[in-house]
């Protein structure tokens, strides 16, 4: 040892154990590969520059973060630093391209885009053009592989600068997005504002609507700088940094440069231009009867990232009564603001966890769903976390179906409390009464509520219910709780720490274009508009070892529980197939 010690050589001192000629070479490496990078830097920087028209001005966001659920996922690959293999310049030059194509496709519409034959506010890439100015070879190397495009536009209720910080924070990217954005995570922080922005390698999961919509994941760069007082960018492309795995699997879902341009429009509001580009691999993994939902790039196109946003936002700012709301919904039940948005990021739980349940392929302890009896009832085991949830093990089931009615109608259906005891076992069969509710959004359907079952000899449960409707679809979730429970968040208690388990319908359009004249198919049975509706129940089976008796016993009755429900939804609606 120490004679190893005495032939060392320590640049900090320049000693050396080590000839001359050797050391002098070492320093002369060091040098010509610190000069390489600082000439990379300058080049991106000047590149950026340059083409926006702009100086570099400072960075916003935050610094990144991870959930726990996609750094769980990514931690079984790696142990170190992913760039470790890698050539963060390449990883750089990546990104500045992207976002120098992002940029063009935003400033050009013709030739590049062009009006979806079906709906004139939707924008599609006219592939002859994009190939001739952005050559590229195709990712997904598969007979059924196919590209989708799309460009949309909105206003949202947020500043520039405090969306722009959502966005880059993963955490609250997930929470903004939580009927989409399923898992999501920073794998490494390549670069956190050296370059006027934030550089980052990511993971994300995405699902929606049903168990039968296929998952999308990818792993990707993120690249987000200001180009000036009141402009922000935010790019995502995909990025093969995941060939090093020896078991990884044939990449099914591309990114092409997406992403979209933030532009504040001073009264905390925000106007936001999205652009998704896509090639995937998911037609025959997803069932025929959202084939031509998701193949129409209704699913995952930019319509749905703007409506979300702009609903989340909408949302948010109820939350932080920067939008007024009347005195008499809470009705004494709920006394402060405090309280109010306690009850709100509960509910905010409540659905994220729904949407979690959905995308049904990966439960850690029973990793594939099955469908019960070819009955169309997809049913999957899982132990719970306990943290969140109660604890034991947890039987979930989901079904679709199309309905011959407009997702407006069903929505009302399902929001009256009148007609509740219709469809909900919970009621049992007797009327329910609304303790309190809080507004989520301009349009009356947007709200949470208290629900009062009549339950015979239990009067310490109520239902916490969020309710939601855009122009693309619906929602209501909703999930039994203790009325001491409840009261503890409304005081002030930790809503994390409150177990929820929750059960919902989810409505979206069928993707079919609609024959009507006016595009709503409310009352028809036999036309071509419709809807479909995803039905999904959870339920707490045992606290303890589950037998194959008790597993057989629990899938049994949860489908027995679901089939009943959609009978009774048949029935109330007047509709028999």
């Amino acid at each position: 040892m120490h004679e190893a010690l005495k032939n060392a050589f320590c640049p900090s001192c320049n000693s050396s154990g080590v000839c001359e000629e050797e050391k002098r070479q070492n320093l002369q490496r060091l040098r010509i590969e610190n000069a390489r990078l600082k000439e990379e830097h300058e080049r991106a920087v000047n590149f950026l520059t340059n083409y926006m028209g702009n100086p570099i001005l400072p960075s916003v966001g935050t610094e990144p973060s991870t959930s726990a659920p996609g750094q769980q996922y990514m931690s079984q690959h790696w142990s170190t630093s992913v760039t470790n293999e890698v050539d963060k310049s390449v990883i750089i030059e990546t990104a500045v391209a992207a976002m120098n194509e992002l940029m063009e496709l935003l400033r050009v519409n013709e030739p590049l885009w062009f009006e979806a034959p079906s709906d004139h506010r939707r924008y599609t890439l006219r592939r002859d053009s994009y190939d001739m100015i952005f050559p590229k070879s195709n990712q997904v190397n598969t007979s059924s592989a196919r590209f989708e495009s799309s460009k949309d536009l909105g206003e949202v209720a947020m500043s520039a600068t405090h969306l722009i910080e959502t966005l880059v924070d993963v955490n609250k990217w997930k929470e903004i997005f939580p009927t989409i954005v399923t898992k999501a995570t920073t794998l490494e922080a390549i670069d956190t504002g050296i370059f006027g922005g934030l550089l980052h390698l990511m993971y994300q999961k995405m699902h929606i609507l049903s168990p039968l919509v296929a998952p999308r994941e990818f792993f990707f760069i993120r690249y987000s700088r200001q180009i000036n007082s009141s402009t922000w960018v935010l790019v995502d492309v995909s990025y093969d940094f995941i060939t090093q795995l020896q078991d990884s699997v044939p990449t099914r879902s591309w990114r092409f440069p997406s992403g979209c341009i933030i532009q504040d429009i001073s009264n905390g509001k925000s106007t936001v231009t999205w652009i998704e580009h896509v090639q995937v691999d998911d037609k025959l993994s997803t069932h025929r009867l959202y084939r031509d939902f998701v193949c129409g790039s209704q699913a995952y196109g930019a319509k749905r990232w703007i409506t979300t946003l702009q609903r989340m936002c909408e949302r948010f700012a109820f939350s932080n009564g920067l939008i007024a709301t009347p005195t008499n919904e809470l009705e004494g039940v709920i006394e402060s603001l405090e309280g109010k948005r306690n009850v709100m990021n509960l509910s905010q739980r409540m659905v994220e966890s729904f949407f979690e349940v959905l995308c049904m392929s990966d439960k850690l302890d029973f990793p594939n769903p099955s469908e019960y009896q070819n009955s169309g009832v997809c049913v999957a085991l899982r132990k719970s976390d306990g943290a969140h949830q109660p604890d034991g093990f947890i039987v979930s089931a989901a079904t679709s179906l199309w309905l011959p009615f407009s997702k407006e109608h069903l929505f009302h259906f399902f929001h009256d409390e009148k007609r509740r005891a219709q469809w909900d076992v919970l009621s049992n069969g007797n009327p329910v009464t609304v303790v309190a509710h809080i507004s989520t959004g301009t349009h009356p359907g947007n709200r949470i509520s208290i629900i009062q079952p009549f339950v015979p000899k239990e009067n310490k449960m109520v239902v916490l219910q969020e309710s939601s409707i855009d122009s693309l679809g619906a929602a209501i979730i909703y999930a039994p709780m203790d009325l001491k429970a409840l009261l503890s968040v409304v005081n002030g208690d930790d809503a994390t720490k409150v177990p929820i388990l929750p059960s919902g319908f989810v409505i979206s359009t069928d993707g079919r274009a609609s024959r009507g004249t006016n595009g709503a198919s409310t009352s028809s049975k036999t036309g071509s508009g419709g809807s479909l509706l995803t039905v999904a129940f959870q339920i707490l089976i045992c606290h303890s070892q589950l037998t194959t008796q008790l597993n057989m016993e629990s899938v049994a009755t949860v489908h027995t529980l679901i089939s009943s429900s959609i009978k009774n939804i048949k029935a109330a609606l007047d509709y028999y197939d």
